[in-house]
């Protein structure tokens, strides 16, 4: 089976840095039966920043403001599924390379089941030319 590389919303939250931040901010969500494509959470400063890549963009902005969260403007990211196999990650930046493209961040998992994805961003003005390198769906 074939990669499948497309672009994706994304949005982000950030919150203290401290223990059960986490659940409280995916508590509304749960609650309002919304999922996740990825999540992805870093520190920043005292602060944490959470990457969320919902299915329905629509469905997780009305969870959030019903929990009044404040929640980034929409951007973009990269997201790959496929078949897991030894160098998934690396062909994939190998093209974006070739292409000159330089990736800000990236993730990669087994998802079980020889089944692998990874999430990765670049700079906006870089998306348009990653897609193409990478035949990605818009």
């Amino acid at each position: 089976m074939a990669d499948v590389i497309k672009a994706v919303d994304y949005y982000y939250i950030t919150s203290p840095d401290k223990p059960g931040a986490g659940a409280k901010m995916l508590d509304p969500f749960r609650k309002a039966g919304v999922s996740f494509l990825a999540v992805h959470a870093f520190p920043e400063g005292k602060r944490v920043q959470v990457d969320f890549v919902p299915v329905k963009g629509g469905a997780f902005l009305r969870a959030a403001r019903r929990a009044r969260l404040r929640v980034s403007k929409k951007k973009k990211a990269f997201l790959v599924q496929g078949t897991d196999r030894a160098g998934a990650l690396a062909g994939v930046m190998a093209r974006l390379g070739a292409a000159k493209i330089n990736v800000t961040a990236v993730t990669g998992l087994c998802a079980g089941k020889r089944r692998f994805a990874l999430i990765f961003w670049v700079k906006p003005e870089d998306q348009r030319a990653a897609a193409r390198a990478l035949g990605a769906k818009a």
